[in-house]
């Protein structure tokens, strides 16, 4: 009775301890989502572009809960040229954020910075031109640093905390290591954001999986 008890118990821990491992490997391995440039608009720069108290339309939720792309779309114009059909996001914000790919510098003739979203700092300016006026914005301008969104109980069970940088690793034939990916850590989905420059160059698509595969404190 005793050896069929004992025996029951280590089936039990090794079931446990191989639930535990399963589920930190789902959690390892998570969804990308592939952005292309982009623009979320203040209320103010939204009155100019598109007429006072106009309301953005919504063309398809994304992932993160809330947040939208709108129907409409404007053009981004620097110094050597232009690109069109930038979709907006929604909602609106405090201030406006102009996201761009590090390949529009040619076109647009600016430098683009690198920077983590939601750094406002100084930038060449680019002008916005809606269907009733133009703003010309010389900060918010940026190709945004990779980074992943990730839910809380996710980031406490792989000791991650917010601000931390991770890598994470590609599948196919062109497969990757993406470094110094910032932790986003509060109500989200979990999910690696990258732009669709660094997309293309390892054949990755919106919702394939990568895994983290190591991790270093900021």
């Amino acid at each position: 009775m005793k050896h069929q008890i004992k025996r029951q118990l280590v089936e039990l821990i090794v079931d446990l301890v191989c639930a535990a491992q399963k589920d930190e490997r789902d959690i390892l391995s998570i969804p990308v989502g592939v952005s292309n440039r982009h623009v979320h608009l203040c209320r103010r720069d939204m009155d100019i572009l598109f007429g006072s108290g106009y309301e953005m339309q919504v063309l398809r939720e994304l992932t993160q809960e809330g947040y939208y792309a709108a129907r409409e779309t404007v053009v981004v114009a620097g110094p050597g040229g232009a690109v069109g059909g930038v979709r907006l996001l929604g909602p609106l914000r405090a201030h406006t954020q102009i996201e761009l790919l590090l390949t529009d510098e040619k076109t647009l003739g600016v430098k683009i910075p690198l920077r983590d979203s939601g750094d406002l700092g100084l930038s060449r300016p680019v002008t916005l031109i809606g269907p009733a006026g133009t703003v010309s914005n010389d900060t918010g301008v940026m190709a945004a640093l990779r980074h992943i969104h990730m839910n809380t109980g996710e980031a406490v069970t792989l000791g991650l905390r917010d601000g931390d940088l991770v890598c994470a690793e590609t599948q196919g034939e062109r497969s990757v290591v993406f470094q110094k990916i910032r932790i986003r850590v509060g109500n989200f989905r979990t999910e690696l954001h990258l732009d669709v420059d660094e997309a293309n160059a390892c054949g990755l698509k919106h919702g394939d999986k990568v895994r983290i595969i190591c991790e270093r404190k900021d």
